[in-house]
């Protein structure tokens, strides 16, 4: 269920926007569930934003912690940020930091065919270098290819109000 941005005023909502967000992110932090204990690791990822549709792509060992929780609750929380710069107010409680992120869930998959694993790696490798890659089945048949159907997402940005003329 998607939850109510607080700060409303800080919500991207154009998609132009989101996905220069996307881009200049280079790390999501994954979030799953094993049983009642939380765990959360880093990782590059790739996407692909169709029509407001965002799926992402993970890719990893073929075996391990994060495959096996995945595969006992599929349900997935995930968040990334970039352009972060703290900055320094008049007083303490001005002081901040100014990023961009994007939050949300969705449900993973670790995809076994072939063909839909060397299509995600080509839009893992598009998105992290830009470049577009090919790859040989047996390249992808020795890796875990994660594909994370989004339910929901948000968007935010927080600038520094001195560069607004500002005092937050």
């Amino acid at each position: 269920m998607r939850k109510r941005m607080t700060r409303r005023e800080r919500e991207v909502t154009d998609k132009n926007e989101i996905i220069d967000i996307l881009d200049k992110c280079k790390i999501l932090h994954l979030g799953l569930a094993d049983g009642d204990e939380p765990y959360v690791v880093p990782m590059n990822y790739g996407y692909v934003m169709d029509a407001g549709k965002l799926t992402l792509y993970l890719h990893g060992a073929a075996a391990g912690y994060k495959t096996d929780v995945m595969k006992k609750n599929p349900k997935v929380f995930f968040e990334m940020e970039c352009d972060v710069h703290p900055f320094e107010g008049r007083m303490p409680c001005q002081y901040g930091t100014e990023y961009q992120s994007i939050m949300g869930s969705g449900t993973a998959e670790i995809l076994e065919n072939i063909e839909e694993k060397k299509e995600a790696m080509t839009l893992f490798m598009k998105s992290q270098t830009g470049k577009d890659f090919q790859f040989e089945d047996r390249l992808v048949s020795i890796v875990s290819l994660i594909r994370i159907t989004v339910s929901w997402y948000t968007a935010k940005r927080r600038i520094n109000p001195a560069a607004l003329g500002d005092a937050e």
